[in-house]
């Protein structure tokens, strides 16, 4: 376990996403998503972050069956706010698999509909606290992100009903503006896809922010939406596949291991559809990678040298 930088909070090094056991992409029967978050607590996982959108609440409601009879001390949930789930909600997102019917998303980043969101989430969830809230997505409405959403999040965190303000991105550079943009900013940020060994867009001004500024990072999307697990699709992903062979270590161990490597970035946030597939990525962590791997990727020029990252 480690810190969450200055929010008080402690967190396994990794994270369990649970955008696949709303149904992103494929529908997961219930008792196998609760089955996969069960499993996950029995490796130590003790970071778990859901949002409404994922499967318009399907999610969220299986975070709670899983969740909610355990120590509420012992773990860390987080959501998100930006999107209400509704009747009729017109912003559709066709990757889910199978949502309820009828319900669909609405954008919605006021001050009003964050603290409903809050809320509704925690009916859904039938837990009494979210610890970590991300404003998700600011960039689709980020003037009103920036300032309704995150006067509402700040209140609620100067309350104490929730332990941090965060938000999750999958842009770096809306990160940063929207850093610049508050002052104090947020306590945390998710980020996706953007500092892994295929995309590392997230060092050039984010991570050198938050870790002059003391805001912890947690890395997700390291697989690229299993763009990793497939065959090879780019020379980038070859050189990477036989550097790694190279050192005998799996390209996988090397893709959740490397964030970890940033002083900003205290934990990795995966998703997984199964209790074997969280057992593979927990195993994955725990694979001894030799420097010399990743003195080789650096002077390859895959991944920023050490001296800049800090």
């Amino acid at each position: 376990m480690v810190e969450l930088g200055r929010t008080g909070l402690r967190v396994s090094r990794l994270g369990l996403g649970l955008a696949s056991l709303g149904g992103m992409f494929a529908a997961v029967p219930e008792q196998q998503a609760i089955a996969t978050i069960d499993r996950a607590w029995e490796l130590g996982i003790r970071l778990f972050d859901t949002a409404p959108i994922y499967g318009y609440g399907l999610s969220e409601q299986r975070a709670g069956l899983a969740l909610r009879g355990r120590p509420r001390n012992a773990f860390v949930l987080c959501s998100k706010v930006g999107r209400l789930i509704e009747p009729g909600g017109p912003d559709i997102q066709p990757i889910w698999a199978d949502p309820p019917p009828g319900l669909g998303p609405r954008l919605d980043y006021s001050y009003a509909a964050v603290l409903r969101s809050f809320e509704e989430s925690l009916t859904r969830m039938g837990i009494d606290r979210i610890d970590v809230l991300h404003i998700h997505d600011p960039e689709l409405d980020f003037v009103t992100a920036s300032t309704e959403a995150y006067r509402a999040l700040t209140e609620l965190r100067d309350r104490g009903t929730i332990k941090a303000l965060s938000l999750g991105v999958n842009h770096a550079d809306i990160a940063a503006r929207f850093v610049r943009a508050t002052g104090r900013g947020p306590d945390c940020i998710l980020l996706a896809g953007r500092y892994t060994l295929l995309d590392q867009s997230g060092a050039d001004d984010l991570l050198p922010l938050c870790r002059d500024l003391g805001i912890p990072v947690l890395a997700a999307g390291v697989f690229h939406g299993g763009a990793l697990t497939t065959p090879a699709l780019a020379p980038r992903i070859e050189r990477l596949r036989t550097l790694c062979r190279r050192y005998g270590v799996p390209l996988l161990a090397a893709a959740v291991q490397f964030p970890l490597g940033h002083p900003a970035v205290p934990a990795v946030v995966v998703g997984a559809r199964s209790p074997q597939e969280i057992t593979e990525v927990a195993q994955l962590l725990h694979c001894e990678i030799p420097a010399e791997l990743w003195a080789a990727l650096e002077r390859e020029e895959l991944i920023p040298a050490r001296a800049a990252t800090g």
